[in-house]
């Protein structure tokens, strides 16, 4: 059984409420995969998402850019929303899978391509 302290529960209540975290709930829960990163998918403007972008493409997976350059507000709310300190950040079916090392690192073993396929993602 969990503890549901009543910090825990304010928590939840005061994250539920952020229109910014309904926001990237949105948008992770309709699209498949989504990549919040500095720049859109025709223009990357840092290495580390054009380095995602790359290997999506690559994959010829289908995804959503976010560039979070284009709203200041975003571009925070998606660190705290992950408490991950970085940008980009890969989502898969609504799950945070990580920032560009991440990813790479996925690639490179194949564990993404096996991500990809078990949840039928692939053109």
């Amino acid at each position: 059984m969990m503890y549901n302290s009543p910090r825990l529960t304010k928590v939840k209540r005061v994250m539920s409420e952020n229109p910014i975290f309904q926001q990237i709930k949105q948008e992770i829960t309709e699209n498949p995969v989504v990549l919040y990163m500095k720049g859109t998918t025709s223009m990357p403007l840092c290495g580390f998402s054009s380095a995602v972008v790359h290997i999506l493409k690559e994959l010829h997976v289908p995804f959503k850019d976010v560039n979070v350059l284009a709203d200041p507000v975003l571009r925070q709310g998606i660190k705290d929303f992950t408490q991950w300190p970085t940008i980009p950040q890969l989502y898969i079916k609504g799950e945070f899978v990580g920032g560009s090392d991440i990813v790479r690192e996925l690639y490179n073993s194949g564990e993404l391509l096996g991500l990809l396929k078990k949840h039928s993602l692939l053109n």
